[in-house]
């Protein structure tokens, strides 16, 4: 990657530029796809937070759009980044899953002597699972069960019966199934390439460039230990693998000193980057938003040190102008702010926001703030 600085900007200019990439300065009115396909992957661990971290970035977002996104297939559910399940877009999720799927896990020793499953009867165990999904959603009860009528797969019957979490994750990275809609509380698997919108499982080679610029769309401008934050640490890319994908696309890749640090951004937008004007926009973000973790908590510029503990641990991040200043918390319809800057609190900021959170989740909330 070239390293020749081309152009400047102040970090409060790149937070700005970056916060209406993630639709939250201005927030328009995206319907729940556009949201996920925007953000590149919206963290599902916590179904309430997901649709928050969805709906606060749209003015005409609904309770349950989320829920109905992938019902209607228009986004996707899977395993990807870090092993955690993830909203992506069908139509570009699968480049993702072909950087999680390069570390083919499911040939590691540890693996093959666990599953017994030899690496060479994989494609086979797919087949397998694609052909017992053929008439819809199932549990991994449900699943389980059909699979281990087989003869080769008997012995997988403790596997299934415990949850098979690890065992299934591969079948989504490598596009076999995703998560269907819920049924009774319990998670379904469907078949993904029933889903008329999704594209497939792309080439590693084509792939891993397509990552990289994506990143830099909604993340950027970004620095070589973001992209290996979130590629490599990730999606287990590989550092090698990375360096050759950015080095591929140095003609289109733009280095920016932002306050004495090297980042970069797709060249197209170096423009808008240096028309960015800096922003004291207030918002309330849900724990583990794509805001803090799609640049990682340990970016300073981001989430302060001191604030790290809690925003790793799922506090709900206060942000002003980007920057972590607080956190929000609900109680019943108490909404109580904790303010952890020096600078006083901008209250009527503060109440805007608020009442946008109330309409949202359809409550009259009290506002309290307390200074720490």
């Amino acid at each position: 990657m070239t390293t020749s600085i081309e152009a400047t900007a102040t970090w409060s200019q790149a937070l700005a530029w970056r916060m209406e990439r993630h639709l939250l300065e201005p927030v328009g009115a995206a319907s729940a796809a556009d949201v996920v396909r925007r953000l590149g992957a919206v963290l599902s661990m916590d179904e309430s937070l997901a649709e928050l971290a969805v709906r606060t970035r749209s003015t005409s977002s609904a309770p349950g759009e989320l829920a109905g996104a992938l019902a209607d297939g228009t986004v996707i559910k899977v395993f990807a980044f870090r092993g955690s399940m993830h909203y992506l877009s069908p139509e570009e999720g699968g480049i993702y899953l072909a950087l999680r799927a390069a570390g083919r896990q499911w040939e590691l020793p540890s693996w093959v002597e666990y599953y017994r499953l030899e690496p060479d009867a994989w494609p086979a165990f797919r087949a397998a699972v694609r052909d017992a999904l053929s008439d819809g959603p199932m549990t991994i009860a449900e699943l389980g069960a059909v699979l281990t009528r087989r003869r080769a797969y008997r012995h997988l019957k403790p596997v299934f019966e415990e949850g098979a979490g690890t065992l299934i994750k591969p079948l989504t990275w490598q596009g076999d199934m995703s998560f269907g809609p819920p049924r009774d509380g319990q998670h379904t698997f469907q078949r993904l390439d029933h889903n008329p919108l999704w594209s497939g499982i792309p080439d590693l080679d084509d792939a891993g460039p397509r990552a990289v610029t994506a990143y830099l769309r909604t993340y950027g401008p970004a620095t070589r230990e973001h992209l290996d934050y979130w590629l490599g640490h990730g999606l287990s890319a590989g550092r090698r693998r990375l360096d050759t994908w950015i080095s591929g696309l140095r003609d289109g890749l733009a280095a920016i000193d932002i306050e004495g640090t090297t980042a970069f951004v797709v060249r197209e937008d170096v423009d808008s980057l240096g028309a960015a004007s800096p922003s004291e926009a207030v918002r309330f973000l849900p724990g583990h938003d794509q805001w803090v973790m799609g640049s990682g908590t340990k970016d300073v510029h981001v989430t302060p040190p001191r604030l790290r503990d809690a925003v790793t641990r799922k506090a709900n991040p206060l942000i002003v102008g980007g920057v972590v200043a607080g956190s929000w918390s609900r109680k019943d319809d108490e909404l109580t702010i904790t303010w952890q800057e020096r600078r006083r609190a901008p209250r009527e900021a503060i109440d805007q926001e608020a009442a946008r959170l109330a309409a949202i989740l359809g409550r009259d909330l009290q506002v309290k703030v307390a200074v720490q």
